[in-house]
Order: structure tokens, then sequence, then C-alpha cells
């Protein structure tokens, strides 16, 4: 068995604990896990390093690790086939972080277009230094399990091409110790918020989340944006750019229904009640068996907490391999060899 998972490729992936996932990470992400759990060896990293945004909520922080394993288990992720990670409970992480930092000219991360966007967030409040930092330490997250592939959304591709220019130019300077790792894009690349913006967001409250109860998801589904120049049912209808519309082909297994929505709704022969109607249905219907996984671990809370343990345990043996690799490579063994 042993054998069988070093010969699979490795998968490296993760998510910040900020909060319960939502659909977004769904379409984005877990959809896409779930299958490639199968065929290569995975870890699945809970970054809590990454989340010095939170720093004045770390009971936040701390109650959403919970939340994201929980949710991990209900979409069908297997701690058994994949390892379920706490980034912080493996020391080397940090390690990594700092002997990487010595290939990342800080205009790299300067350039990098995902921190200029989230540097803008943080408008005129203090950015820390740990910010700054966050993307070396994804470098160092990817390359600890020596990654050959990292399925992300597509505003996280920057920092796969970052990852790759450093696995370069260490293993030019001293030794291949890395793979250099590829990026995987999910189905839907990115969800649309339900009020129409471009990325669903718990910072936004525009989320659907996969724990959400059903009246819930239908009373979001009722208010989301839909063609704003459609101003009567009788209106001819826009589905390009929709909300509603991306909604359902992301989520809708009957394509039939889809397809008899949009023919109708571009003729103006059908009003957004009946298409939202429809769309919480689908909704719902998708959702159902997650939240009943859900519901059942968190009746026994110990399985949730075995499998970070397992996991955990799992990637610390990788990382304690390659942080060996690594030392070896530049030559640290300080007190190995006398002078």
């Amino acid at each position: 068995m042993a054998a069988a998972a070093e010969a699979k490729k490795r998968i490296l992936t993760g998510i910040r604990p900020t909060g319960p996932l939502h659909l977004g990470h769904y379409a984005g992400a877990l959809e896409n896990w779930v299958g490639l759990q199968r065929t290569y060896d995975c870890y699945f990293l809970i970054a809590d390093y990454q989340v010095s945004d939170y720093a004045d909520d770390i009971t936040r922080v701390r109650e959403s690790v919970w939340e994201v394993a929980l949710d991990w288990l209900a979409v069908g992720l297997d701690p058994e086939q994949g390892a379920f990670v706490i980034e912080s409970l493996i020391p080397e992480h940090a390690e990594l972080m700092v002997w990487l930092s010595w290939f990342l000219p800080l205009g790299m991360l300067q350039r990098n277009p995902t921190l200029k966007a989230e540097m803008e967030d943080f408008g005129r409040r203090s950015v820390p230094v740990a910010f700054f930092t966050y993307p070396v330490m994804q470098v160092a997250n990817i390359l600890m399990p020596r990654a050959h592939l990292v399925p992300v959304g597509e505003d996280q591709l920057p920092h796969i091409e970052l990852t790759r220019e450093v696995a370069r130019r260490f293993n030019r300077q001293f030794k291949p110790v890395f793979p250099e790792p590829e990026g995987l894009v999910g189905r839907v690349p990115r969800l649309v918020g339900t009020d129409g913006q471009a990325k669903m967001s718990k910072s936004l409250n525009n989320a659907i989340y996969l724990k959400d109860p059903a009246a819930v998801v239908t009373a979001k589904v009722r208010s989301m944006y839909t063609d704003p120049t459609r101003l009567r049912a009788s209106d001819p209808g826009h589905i390009e750019g929709n909300p509603v519309f991306m909604y359902h082909d992301a989520f809708n297994s009957n394509v039939e229904e889809v397809n008899d929505l949009k023919e109708r709704y571009r003729r103006g022969a059908v009003g957004d009640v009946e298409v939202k109607q429809k769309l919480a249905t689908a909704l719902n219907a998708f959702l159902d068996p997650i939240r009943e996984r859900r519901a059942r671990y968190e009746a026994n809370m110990t399985l949730v907490r075995d499998a970070l343990e397992l996991g955990t345990n799992r990637a610390r043996k990788v990382a304690q391999e390659t942080m060996a690799l690594v030392r070896d490579a530049l030559d640290l063994g300080y007190l190995n060899n006398s002078r």
C-alpha cells in the first residue's frame, strides 16, 4: 500500500480557515479534489498561518478549522485517501519558508496581481508583515510534499507560477529537490456571487454555504441578481453574464430543463420568479446529501479530529523527508563534518 501511494504523483491544495465553505469553493475546487483523490497522493491543507487579516478574531480561525474539515468530509473527501493537514502543526513549513525566501526577489511579490488586489482590500488599514510573506508560505506549502499538481481557483494561478520559479532557482543552484508543479483550474474557474459580484466571498456577504438549510438557500436565490435590463417577465432577457443561469449551468443536473428555461428567457416567455424557483430546487437537491453527511459528522466530532490528526501526522513525515533533502542540498550539516 505504501509503495503504491509513493508511486502516485502528489497533489497539494488548500483553503484558509475563515469560515464555512460555499458553492464557489465547491465549483472551483472541492468537486475537482473529490475526483483527484482516487488517482493522486493528495494533501489537503488548512492554511491557518495565512489568516493574518483575522488576527483580531483568532476564535473564528480556530472554529473555522473545524468548519473546513466538516465541509471536506461532507462533500466526499476521504481522509484515508487524502491527508487533511493543519498547516501550523507542521513546523517544517516555517523553516522551508525561510530558506525559500532567499530565492524570491521582492519585486516578484510586488508584481503578483493577486497580492496587489488583496492589498487594495486593506484600504487604509495597517497591513501586517505576515501579509507580505504569505505568498512565500504558499510556495513552501506546495513544495513541502514535492507536489506535481496544484488544483486552484483561477485567481491563484500567479502563485503557481511563483512556486515554479522558486523551484527552478533552487534546483538550478543546488540539487534537483523539487518538481515544478502545474496548476489545475476547476470546472467553474470562478463562481460569481449572488449579487453579481465577480467572486463569491464570505466577506462580501454574497455566498451560499454548503451547510445552509434549504430555507436559507431558497431565500438567497430569491434575492439573486439577474438581468438588470429586463423590466418585465415578457421582456427578452440575457443569459450571458446572468448569475442565475450561471448557477443553473454549474449545479442543475437537468440539462433539458436548463435549456428550456434559457430558450424561454431569451424570448420573454418566463419570469425571474420561475427561473429562481427551479434553481432553488436544483441547489437544494444538490446540497441535501452534503448537509446530511455534515450532520452525521457533527454528531461525532471525534471522527473529524481523527481525520485531522491522521493527515497531519502523515504530512509531517513527508515534511521531514523534504527538509532532510533541502538541508543536504544546502550542505547544512554543520555538526556532522569537521572543518
